[in-house]
């Protein structure tokens, strides 16, 4: 861990976020929630049905799919991702309701990517609402902890007004519905999706370190899940009234951002974060109507939203030469492949 991954580490423990939004959830186990989607024997279910294991080998992924679709909601898992050499591997914790609504489907998305040996998994994290695949709204990061060697909790939130995208309980991203953003904003009923799968022509630097099966099984393990949420029929000629439902997330802590947590996010975004379509303006000359432009972000990206070379790690490193240098990457576009 890197010095400055260590200074977040403490203040993020110091703040005490680790007691504040997650102590209550509902937990379930796979039979109550989820079905298996595919890749038959690679979904591996522990004997008291908490946990499963999801294993890509060079025959095939696996996946597994909620058991309900949700009309907004609450999706969360502990996850622990795959050790060793990673590149060409993307493990996906998402909504999205693209096998009913084809054309115009709408999806929330953390997606996990792989590394070759000796360098970090980085993920990122997108939505699209309506089919607006075309509008890609990614955003890219590093971590702050090895994700491989214990399980932390990753969390979306999606209500009518707002979108959390959470880790463990720092809200790293927090989407606020506006008119402008018309159908782009998510609407319609979803379910649950995570899946690993091989994702070599694009994952890992653009696709120049491919999968490499010498080192499979690749395996993610999830556990701990939580899913809270208006189930209904997507096709259903009388719409389900989920106002209690919304109302119930919206009770919730998950839903609220204090200044603790804010100030943790504020945190994560500015060490960790290293692209940004926000900042993009090569892709989007004008910002997305749900952008929120902070300067102190702005002067840290390029004109394709990318981070600078250097950034607040570089001169942290100037100011102490001894310190190792950790890796900062700025990778050919990552999007993924439908």
């Amino acid at each position: 861990m890197s010095k400055y991954n260590l200074i977040f580490f403490i203040v993020f423990l110091c703040l005490g976020l680790r007691s504040s939004a997650f102590t209550n959830l509902n937990t379930l186990s796979f039979e109550e929630s989820l079905s298996p989607l595919f890749g038959d024997g690679n979904l591996v279910r522990s004997p008291d049905d908490l946990s499963v294991r999801l294993l890509l080998d060079k025959y095939t992924g696996s996946g597994f799919i909620s058991s309900n679709m949700y009309q907004h909601g609450f999706y969360s898992s502990m996850i622990k991702l795959p050790a060793d050499y990673t590149a060409g591997v993307v493990v996906a914790f998402y909504t999205s309701n693209g096998d009913v609504f084809e054309k115009t489907h709408d999806e929330l998305d953390i997606e996990f990517l792989g590394n070759i040996k000796g360098k970090p998994w980085r993920f990122q994290t997108n939505l699209y609402g309506n089919g607006s695949t075309h509008r890609g709204r990614e955003e890219r990061y590093r971590l702050w902890f090895d994700p491989s060697k214990e399980f932390h909790r990753y969390s979306i939130l999606w209500t009518p007004h707002k979108i959390i995208f959470w880790v463990d309980d720092v809200p790293i991203r927090e989407v606020i519905r506006s008119e402008a953003m018309g159908a782009d904003y998510p609407a319609k009923p979803m379910s649950l999706y995570a899946t690993i799968w091989d994702a070599s022509d694009w994952a890992t630097s653009g696709g120049k370190y491919k999968a490499n099966y010498k080192y499979a099984p690749f395996v993610a393990e999830f556990k701990s899940f939580s899913l809270d949420g208006c189930s209904v029929n997507p096709i259903q000629e009388v719409p389900t009234d989920c106002s209690d439902s919304v109302d119930f997330l919206e009770s919730q802590d998950y839903f609220y951002i204090n200044s603790r947590q804010r100030a943790a996010m504020r945190r994560f975004r500015q060490r960790f974060m290293y692209y940004s379509y926000c900042y993009d303006t090569v892709r989007y000359p004008e910002p997305l109507p749900e952008c929120v432009i902070v300067p102190a972000e702005k002067d840290r990206f390029k004109e394709t939203g990318r981070l600078k070379f250097g950034g607040t790690e570089a001169r942290g490193r100037r100011r102490n030469r001894r310190q190792q240098r950790p890796e900062i990457e700025s990778d050919p576009d990552e999007r993924r492949r439908f």
